[in-house]
């Protein structure tokens, strides 16, 4: 039986909790602002869009725990699981009820980012990659990104505008992810050493970028192509850093890999339908 830190899970999942409480607000928030009216104007005369904030500082700080105590790999996949958690926070605000196909979603996730973990046996890497190391990964992500925002900007399908904005604030999520690590480590040596260096300021671009990019995908179009959208590239962009420059693997043989490859594509479809179930509440 894999090894895995508790203390990161127990983290992980304490602020999967708090972003779907977030998640929760400010989608109803956003998504009540029309389109062409100023977006960051409207949410903050808005006091539940300002609870999701509040609940998105918790979270970012259990994840920022988590981060220091176990690796990315580990700890961005249980992320996904603030889709169960809002399941019953977003019925409750809408006064439904869930359906026995989305409670089924919700356990087949579960048990595949379960067998992800214990498979998969995600090992820490190295916080500390030298930039030479960041260019062509960094590169490649912010094409992507700028793809993704210049056919978003041009299209004028709400929907696939939304999905676009979605995916480039949830790629940008889940880059901050990646820096958070040495960012934290590097309090351990002062507030200097914080201030001086890039990865603090990467750090805090991808991430306020990021949210505005979320609020817009709310924004833009319905939350079935955006919520979706956010929720899947946050993990994925943070695997392929910590796979491409962080140096963290998984610790299995060929055949545990066809199986994590399952996986994965098991937690893609059920993260999806668990996203449209919530946003069509």
């Amino acid at each position: 039986m894999p090894n895995h830190p508790l203390g990161a899970i127990v983290c992980a999942l304490v602020a999967a909790l708090l972003f779907a409480v977030a998640a929760v607000a400010q989608q109803h928030a956003a998504a009540a602002v029309p389109e062409g009216t100023s977006l960051i104007r409207a949410l903050a005369r808005n006091p539940r869009w300002w609870a999701g904030i509040g609940g998105d500082a918790g979270g970012y700080a259990m994840q920022v725990a988590a981060l220091a105590l176990g690796a990315v790999l580990l700890v961005q996949p249980i992320l996904v699981s603030m889709l169960v958690f809002a399941l019953p926070l977003s019925a409750r605000i809408n006064r439904r009820s869930v359906t026995g196909r989305t409670w089924a979603a919700a356990i087949a996730l579960v048990a595949a980012l379960a067998c992800f973990l214990i498979v998969g046996n995600p090992t820490e890497g190295d916080s500390n990659a030298p930039l030479p190391e960041w260019i062509v990964p960094l590169a490649i992500l912010l094409g992507l990104i700028a793809a993704a925002l210049a056919i978003g900007s041009a299209t004028a399908d709400p929907f696939r505008r939304a999905m676009l904005f979605g995916a480039a604030g949830g790629a940008l999520f889940g880059l901050a992810a990646a820096l958070t690590a040495h960012v934290t480590n590097l309090f351990e040596h002062g507030l200097g050493q914080v201030l001086g260096s890039w990865q603090t300021w990467a750090l805090v671009t991808s991430g306020a970028i990021g949210l505005y990019l979320q609020q817009r995908a709310f924004q833009a179009g319905p939350l079935v192509a955006s919520l979706p959208a956010v929720t899947i590239a946050e993990p994925l962009t943070a695997a392929f850093v910590g796979i491409t420059v962080l140096d963290e693997r998984l610790r299995t043989n060929a055949l545990g890999l066809v199986v994590i490859g399952g996986t994965v594509i098991i937690m893609c479809a059920t993260t999806i339908q668990l996203s449209r179930a919530q946003a069509e509440g």
